[in-house]
């Protein structure tokens, strides 16, 4: 129950959420209030872990009476973990929401790393798994009539979400980039390690087969 309501705390920026256990005879009060929102929530999500950057790239903005407000946040590790809600719902297997925000970051530091490292251009080929390795996000959208592929609200299937998610993430992350140059150029230094490791294995795995 904790846990849902902290949830909820993060995904409701200045939302008050006050648990009151009275168990074990004894009164434990908790209040929930986070003014950040999802960029606290990426913060609470990585305590353990090494950022690479100070602060979460938080992108919010609305299209079509759809609300976005998503967090990114890059650590030193390997892991991609990336929370999806519709309306305050988790979708354990994502949906268009987040095939939307996947193709927004793929495009975004592809035309980032074409426009300022051409040099390396023609050796490096980055995929959308480099993008996100070693990336925490939370992506929360608020959609008026959402489709889900079951009961259960696991999967967001609403065709319209993917695009309007993919555009305004594409347009306000390239901004940021333009922006904060330091920072992306941090960022796309972990995506060339990634895509350079990812090169590396692929031919010791072909050496293996030809031997």
């Amino acid at each position: 129950l904790e846990s849902r309501l902290r949830e909820l705390a993060f995904l409701n920026a200045g939302l008050k959420i006050k648990l009151i256990d009275n168990r074990n005879n004894k009164q434990n009060k908790m209040d929930m209030l986070y003014e950040g929102g999802v960029s606290e929530f990426v913060k609470f999500i990585d305590k353990s872990r090494t950022p690479l950057i100070s602060k979460p790239i938080f992108i919010s903005g609305q299209r079509d009476n759809i609300q976005i407000d998503t967090a990114l946040w890059w650590n030193d590790g390997y892991n991609e973990n990336v929370f999806p809600f519709t309306n305050n719902i988790p979708q354990r297997d994502g949906g268009t929401h987040l095939a939307g925000l996947r193709g927004a970051l793929t495009r975004t530091i592809n035309s980032y790393f074409t426009q300022n490292l051409t040099s390396k251009k023609e050796k490096i080929s980055l995929s959308g798994d480099d993008s996100r390795e070693g990336l925490t996000c939370v992506l929360s959208v608020k959609v008026p009539d959402p489709k889900f592929s079951s009961q259960t609200k696991d999967k967001l299937v609403s065709s319209e979400v993917r695009m309007i998610v993919e555009t305004l993430v594409n347009e306000k992350l390239s901004i940021w980039f333009d922006q904060n140059p330091s920072i992306a150029k941090i960022i796309l230094a972990k995506v060339i390690q990634a895509a350079m490791a990812r090169d590396v294995a692929r031919k010791a795995r072909e050496n293996v087969r030809r031997k």
